[in-house]
């Protein structure tokens, strides 16, 4: 009788134990996805950025090759890591934003490039408000322009007229 239950005893402490490391490594996992997930919008948000000061410059040829890096950013997300909220926000904005990205690094004319900057602005920021970026990222406004754009600099400079009015804008919000 002792036998059986020190067997017993021994089982359940084997179970329990097993079952205790499996648990362990599965909170492993999901950590190692979330690090992931973030990183992978991170990119669009960075090349984004990229456009952006390629247009500062206004240099429609840097700006063109820039958002090629873009649309590269943004065909290499992978929809099944991202969490539920931001995969529900990637689905509004990826046509749109594939649609910008490309259409601004097939045309070398920079008035083009600045009027499609508008709507793929509008579209990161919508992306950006869900998952957050792994920096504080300033929403800009321009009332010249009428538009929006997003900075990782608290300072204006201005991506809709370059150096003609680099400082025009203003700060509208601060995305933590």
């Amino acid at each position: 009788m002792k036998n059986t239950i020190s067997t017993i005893a021994v089982a359940i402490t084997l179970l329990f134990t097993a079952n205790f490391a499996q648990a362990s490594t599965v909170k492993t996992e999901t950590t190692t996805i979330e690090v992931a997930d973030s990183s992978q919008l991170q990119a669009v948000y960075d090349a984004y950025f990229t456009v952006k000061d390629a247009l500062i410059k206004s240099d429609a040829k840097l700006t063109s090759a820039k958002a090629t890096d873009l649309l590269t950013a943004i065909t290499a997300i992978k929809m099944d890591k991202l969490k539920s909220n931001e995969h529900t926000a990637w689905m509004k904005v990826v046509k749109k934003l594939t649609a910008d990205a490309k259409s601004i690094s097939t045309t070398s004319d920079l008035k083009k490039q600045r009027e499609t900057f508008k709507s793929l602005s509008k579209n990161t920021y919508d992306l950006i408000k869900v998952s957050k970026s792994t920096e504080v990222v300033y929403k800009q406004y321009c009332p010249m322009a009428d538009a929006d754009w997003l900075s990782k600099e608290k300072a204006v400079k201005n991506p809709y007229y370059g150096s003609s009015m680099l400082t025009c804008g203003n700060v509208v919000e601060t995305i933590k």
